[in-house]
């Protein structure tokens, strides 16, 4: 198979061209797949599709209302089964975005002050922040590598046992890429009579995920991903967990859609996942996730983490033989435990400005900062606490313009060895000081821009 040309004609958007500071246009080269990735072709189709279709689900009596209800139950029980389970035992609930599925988790969970939850030193913000809000979270450390420490955590379970409620850990980094063994560590988390929660909104576009059966010691409690990391940015994600959890806890948000019945002094709520889902649902972004799936199980898990690999080695190997980089991951792992994300620095060039030269002047988006993983990517870069106050200090003044970071690297199904070669010149390039533009840079957003740029982006779109 022709990995340079297998799947970037299934995806929208290829084949653009962005303009750069010389006044001239390039193919742009999209390397930013861990904040979001292009839809499918066939999930732009089936949309539009859908779209003539389309009606509230539920309450209505019309055939498009009824044909609505049908394909937004038929989407729950494909998304279920992308997962390993079934609608038996286990609830699909959808909402906007991974965020929204911990968040929403979080408030239903019976925690106290004294409970303790688990979470990781690698964790994106999102899960980590919500559970701040309801229990005291113990943090397991990770390595100078940045790989989850399990030592670590086993000292942790042994020191907290019978207070610890739940683990809550990412499937995979969004900053370095380590896939975390998500299976081994649930079998720990139930052997304390704790629950597990996994992040999967990494590790769902990449590997095939199975959350195993109720009574495995191995199942996955809870899981979330979204659909705008899944080639289906259409606004919508999932909380999947026990139907008898969910059954068990009043709702978090209330409304309509969400009872049996309601009198002047009662409410009846429904079972889940209806009683979770308040308000009119987003149809549209469950049927464009669910046929994002269907096409990437077509694919197959299999051929998808081969093409993955091929490239991350590839790009790994020109990565470390370009001057001037270091690399944050650790050099020699093994891919089969490793998403295609890879962060760096260029010696003395701020991340912020080596992302902003990749895109004006070489039509190259790349993402640059701490990822919304602040105390992960501040514990890779060695940042002591000293300097860590200072930087908080700076922030908090609205300049952002010594703020530490890195630069993120992430791989898409669409991504071709050209695409990386392009990469590789332009670092050469960058790393050897070589730049056309003067950059200025915006001291409270910490961002760089060529001096005297004029972006025109409504020429590109605009509402009309």
């Amino acid at each position: 198979m022709d990995y340079n040309r297998s799947y970037k004609s299934l995806f929208m958007g290829q084949g653009i061209k962005v303009p750069i500071i010389n006044g001239k246009f390039i193919e742009y080269v999209d390397l930013d797949n861990a904040a979001t990735t292009p839809p499918f072709k066939k999930v732009m189709d089936k949309v539009n599709e859908f779209s003539s279709l389309y009606s509230n689900i539920h309450r209505g009596s019309g055939f498009k209302s009824n044909l609505s209800t049908e394909i937004y139950g038929e989407a729950r029980k494909i998304i279920a089964g992308f997962v390993g389970t079934d609608l038996t035992d286990n609830s699909v609930i959808f909402v906007k975005n991974s965020t929204e599925a911990i968040n929403k988790l979080a408030k239903l969970y019976n925690l106290n002050d004294n409970d303790i939850v688990v979470c990781s030193q690698m964790e994106h913000h999102s899960n980590d922040l919500p559970w701040r809000k309801k229990a005291i979270v113990k943090y397991i450390n990770v390595t100078d590598n940045g790989e989850i420490d399990m030592n670590h955590f086993m000292n942790l379970i042994e020191s907290y046992k019978g207070r610890i409620k739940l683990v809550s850990v990412t499937g995979a980094s969004n900053v370095t890429g380590y896939i975390n063994p998500i299976h081994e560590i649930a079998k720990i988390a139930h052997g304390i009579g704790a629950k597990i929660l996994i992040d999967a909104s990494q590790l769902a576009p990449h590997r095939k995920i199975n959350i195993k059966g109720m009574q495995d010691s191995e199942h996955i409690d809870f899981i979330v991903f979204t659909g705008h990391k899944l080639y289906a940015p259409f606004g919508s994600g999932v909380l999947i967990g026990s139907k008898e959890f969910f059954n068990n806890v009043d709702p978090d948000c209330v409304g309509g859609g969400t009872v049996k019945i309601v009198t002047e002094n009662e409410v009846y709520w429904d079972e889940t996942p209806e009683k979770n889902e308040a308000g009119t649902p987003n149809v549209i972004g469950a049927v464009a996730l669910a046929v994002s799936i269907k096409i990437i199980q077509n694919i197959g898990f299999e051929r998808i983490q081969e093409h993955e690999i091929v490239l991350s080695e590839y790009l790994f190997d020109k990565l470390r033989k370009t001057d001037n980089i270091e690399i944050y991951s650790d050099m020699n792992a093994s891919f089969d435990r490793h998403l295609g994300v890879i962060s760096f620095n260029i010696n003395d060039i701020n991340h912020s400005l080596v992302a902003a030269i990749l895109s004006y002047e070489y039509g190259i988006g790349v993402r640059s900062g701490c990822f919304c993983a602040h105390p992960y990517v501040l514990k890779l870069l060695r940042v002591d606490r000293n300097a860590v106050e200072r930087h908080k200090e700076n922030i908090l003044s609205n300049n952002k313009s010594q703020v530490p970071g890195l630069v993120r690297l992430s791989l898409g199904l669409q991504n071709t060895h050209e695409d990386i070669d392009r990469l590789i010149y332009a670092l050469k390039k960058i790393s050897n000081g070589e730049r056309f533009g003067n950059y200025i840079i915006d001291k409270k957003t910490g961002t760089y821009m060529p001096e005297g740029w004029n972006s025109k982006y409504r020429d590109h779109f605009d509402f009309f």
